[in-house]
């Protein structure tokens, strides 16, 4: 999400962001990662907004969030806008729950003991 956002905030300046929008509007596919990892400015809002909107039934969105959707109003922030949002992206929405510890929990080596983590035995 920091990298759409940091690529919006470059476009509003040097006149790009019309073009930008519309691009994400035709993406086949938008991905957005860690969705809701940090609260949104006004500013990110309507853009969200916006954004949703060209896309609403026409392409394909995919979400990934560690937060429950119980929590995304809040998250977003201005109910009037979170409304608006939240009602494009989970009307005809499909929810793929996942349980259970991180893959990279999982694939993380053993945590290092004794002498390997720079501790020293002395007598």
């Amino acid at each position: 999400m920091a990298v759409i956002f940091g690529k919006i905030i470059a476009s509003a300046f040097d006149g790009r962001f019309p073009r930008l929008i519309d691009n994400l509007a035709r993406v086949q596919l938008l991905i957005l990662d860690d969705w809701g990892t940090h609260s949104l400015t006004d500013q990110q809002r309507l853009d969200l907004l916006e954004i949703f909107e060209e896309r609403y039934r026409r392409k394909s969105t995919l979400i990934t969030a560690q937060l429950p959707i119980a929590q995304w109003h809040a998250m977003i922030g201005e109910p009037t806008i979170a409304d608006a949002i939240l009602d494009r992206i989970i009307h005809n929405a499909h929810r793929v729950t996942l349980e259970g510890d991180s893959m990279r929990k999982q694939k993380a080596p053993p945590p290092l003991t004794g002498a390997e983590n720079g501790e020293i035995n002395r007598k």
